[in-house]
């Protein structure tokens, strides 16, 4: 698992070893760490691929992680098929720990891409982000969000550019949904005037857990925020690093970060950035009765140059989606006002 798991260590790698066996998955090298538990590359001998083993251990984990988060992440990845979301295949659970077994993204991710080549040609960002957002338009189809802020808390699993994996044909695969969150479309929603005309995004959360680097303004500022749009402006800070390769915002200064995410955002002059990518990032960066949502971006001219094909089936899930959450709001404040 990892230092710190156990006193002794051996016995240790030879348990999880010995259940991964059982179950027909051969551990091999040690990909990534986190908080709770370590990312293996192993094989899986019943079907001859190569796949991801997330490894929890249950010792150092949280109460709040392993009761909540944790089967809420493999609540979520069961109910998730999509090409540039990471497939989730197994889950199991022994007295001492949770295995994850999850599809394989061979070719790491986008944050060790940016640290090894710097900033990436427009073509290349425009791949990658037109990919993340069929992603998260899926997400949001299905009123999930992702909750794209990297997190402060140990438990932290959210859309940040570590957890944009590339596959080996360098497409991007979003991972980790530990922070995700199902917005049910019954539920009451909250509206004041500021976001009444947000529509089928208009849920709010009082819940955060997330690096201030990536914090839209209202969360910034402790007002109930809307997930979605929240989702929407994390996307307009990769983008903005996608292109930069550097955070648009300095969180070491709260007080300054809170002044710079109701600015503005300005580029860099030694960056060849086209208008329209600068006008999709500037839509994204901006308060949230004005910013995009994510049936926004979908149609934005920038993205759709990206896509090799129209994301008709995409934006018909979240135009149905929007009419049907509508309806029910309608519906909702008849009864409040009768």
């Amino acid at each position: 698992m990892g230092k710190g798991d156990t006193v002794d260590a051996a016995p240790t790698t030879t348990t999880y070893r010995s259940v991964m066996e059982e179950y027909g998955y051969e551990v091999g090298k040690v990909i990534g760490n986190g908080s709770y538990g370590t990312v293996y590359e192993a094989y899986y001998t019943k079907q001859k691929v190569m796949v991801a083993v997330k490894i929890i251990s249950k010792k150092k984990a949280s109460e709040d992680y392993l009761n909540k988060f944790l089967p809420r992440e493999i609540q979520v990845m069961k109910v998730l098929r999509h090409k540039y979301l990471i497939n989730f295949y197994q889950a199991i659970e022994t007295t001492s720990r949770v295995y994850i077994i999850l599809e394989l993204a061979q070719g790491g991710d986008v944050l060790e891409w940016i640290q090894r080549y710097g900033a990436c040609s427009e073509p290349l960002a425009g791949k990658w982000f037109s990919q993340m957002t069929l992603g998260i338009a899926y997400l949001h189809s299905k009123g999930i969000v992702h909750r794209l802020t990297p997190s402060l808390s140990a438990a932290g699993r959210d859309l940040k550019l570590e957890n944009l994996l590339l596959d080996k044909r360098e497409n991007v695969k979003i991972s980790d949904f530990g922070f995700a969150k199902m917005v049910p479309s019954s539920q009451p929603v909250r509206t004041s005037a500021s976001y009444r005309q947000l529509n089928c995004f208009s849920h709010l959360s009082q819940t955060y857990c997330g690096s201030f680097a990536y914090a839209c303004p209202e969360i910034l500022l402790g007002l109930p925020y809307n997930p979605f749009l929240s989702d929407t402006w994390s996307m307009g800070v990769i983008l903005y690093t996608l292109m930069v390769a550097r955070l648009p915002f300095d969180d070491t200064n709260l007080k300054k970060l809170l002044k710079e995410t109701q600015k503005e955002i300005t580029f860099p002059a030694n960056h060849t950035i086209s208008q329209e990518c600068k006008n999709l990032i500037l839509q994204m960066l901006r308060q949230a009765t004005k910013r995009a949502t994510i049936l926004d971006i979908l149609k934005d001219p920038w993205v759709l140059k990206f896509q090799p094909e129209q994301p008709t089936h995409e934006i018909r899930l979240l135009e149905a989606m929007c009419q049907t959450t509508t309806t029910t709001n309608r519906h909702q404040s008849l009864e409040i006002t009768t």
